[in-house]
């Protein structure tokens, strides 16, 4: 993989102590790199869902570039409503191209309309069967978020996930226990999984991970177990030589 900004926030994770401090940098350093990578946002954010709470409630802004993430996310949480706890339940992205008229909703629209949001693109950060929470974008103009920009976000919310969920781990059994070393075996594949595709089709690495990417959403998958299969696939066709 070579010098994307989603590799230079993995290379800044692989090998960090997961201390609490630790995740909290690098998950700054994510949504300030997504807000690069979408320049339509305004304001890029993470939302972590207690795994003890009931479903639909509750949740923290771990990490966000700014107040208004903060405020926005505010709003969801009073009224356990909104697209990015939605993301979170469903596992599934959502995007809000108008806020004003959104439906699904309303009190959380009318409130965060008037905070100048008119576009929100939310997707599920999921590691295995883990939910962990949700990254989001908040934009001021109207439909701002186009199909390219969910790939980039759940690329990136991936990612998130797999630090979150080690971290968790880590953090309740107290060393790196066989669940952990499952995550990072997880991350390993989905970069060797492009790197793969990057050696054998020519592909930019964006274009190997928006590869992977559609595929886990057309077959409704993670994109991790996609990566999975490409390189059994590929191990099967090396030995079948």
């Amino acid at each position: 993989m070579a010098g994307s900004p989603l590799e230079h926030v993995v290379a800044r994770a692989s090998g960090l102590m997961l201390t609490d401090r630790a995740v909290d940098q690098v998950l700054d350093l994510l949504t300030a790199t997504l807000l690069q990578a979408v320049p339509a946002a305004c304001g890029a954010g993470i939302t972590v869902v207690d795994r003890d709470r009931d479903e639909g409630h509750g949740g923290t802004t771990t990490a966000a570039t700014g107040t208004l993430v903060e405020t926005a996310d505010a709003v969801q949480y009073r009224l356990a409503e909104g697209p990015c706890l939605t993301a979170w339940l469903t596992r599934r992205a959502v995007r809000v191209d108008v806020v004003a008229t959104e439906l699904r909703w309303p009190r959380w629209a009318q409130e965060v309309a008037a905070l100048d949001v008119a576009s929100v693109l939310s997707a599920p950060m999921v590691a295995g069967d883990l939910a962990v929470g949700s990254l989001k974008l908040y934009a001021h103009e109207p439909h701002a978020f186009a199909s390219r920009d969910e790939t980039t976000v759940n690329l990136f919310a991936a990612q998130g996930a797999l630090l979150l969920a080690s971290a968790r781990t880590f953090r309740d059994a107290g060393r790196l226990s066989q669940d952990v070393r499952s995550v990072l075996v997880q991350r390993d594949a989905l970069q060797r999984a492009a790197g793969l595709l990057m050696g054998r089709d020519g592909l930019t690495e964006q274009a190997a991970l928006a590869h992977l990417a559609a595929r886990a959403e057309q077959e409704r998958t993670g994109v991790h177990q996609v990566a999975a299969r490409v390189l059994t696939a590929h191990a099967r066709q090396v030995a079948g030589r």
